[in-house]
């Protein structure tokens, strides 16, 4: 009995989250979204960043995700003045299915989950740019699970998005949002 109320204390002082959506649709969010659902881990020893067929790509999970997420964010009225996007096929195909927006490849957002040095001059590149922007500017990054991790030490989820604000030291992260 002693441990339904301490379960109830905790739920009651936990504080109720909002509209999950609240953070992402206000001016200055920047989400990065980590590309949806693509089994498996890396890329094979074969990977062509020009040939699909060598890499990790969606699956129809992946594809129906990417495809709710967009409607999510439409269904919300939220706009984004970038859609931006690693250019592995998985990270492009998860931006063109959310239907947000025109997509414009983003090279700092690319994985260097198989070269780690690359992530400094990565990271910079992104934060670099995000600095260039009106403050007010709302923008979507499709990337991947290394880049966001080393952006913010969240391991997000396929599919999930963090909803950071750019700071002068490099990105708060406000909210997560879970996939669909």
């Amino acid at each position: 009995m002693r441990v339904f109320f301490i379960l109830v204390l905790i739920f009651l002082a936990s504080p109720l989250r909002a509209d999950p959506l609240a953070a992402a649709s206000e001016p200055g969010a920047i989400l990065l979204m980590r590309h949806a659902i693509a089994p498996g881990t890396g890329d094979p020893a074969s990977f062509r960043l020009e040939d699909c067929s060598t890499q990790r790509n969606l699956n129809a999970a992946g594809r129906a995700q990417a495809r709710a997420i967009g409607a999510r964010f439409r269904a919300a009225g939220i706009t984004f003045a970038q859609v931006l996007t690693s250019e592995w096929c998985r990270a492009r195909d998860t931006a063109a299915l959310l239907d947000l927006g025109p997509v414009t490849p983003f090279p700092p957002a690319n994985s260097f989950f198989s070269s780690r040095q690359d992530e400094p001059a990565q990271s910079a590149a992104l934060l670099e740019h995000l600095a260039t922007l009106p403050p007010e500017a709302r923008v979507i990054i499709v990337t991947h699970q290394v880049n966001i991790s080393a952006l913010t030490g969240i391991v997000p989820q396929s599919g999930e998005a963090l909803v950071t604000r750019h700071t002068g030291q490099g990105l708060e992260v406000v909210d997560r949002l879970p996939p669909p």
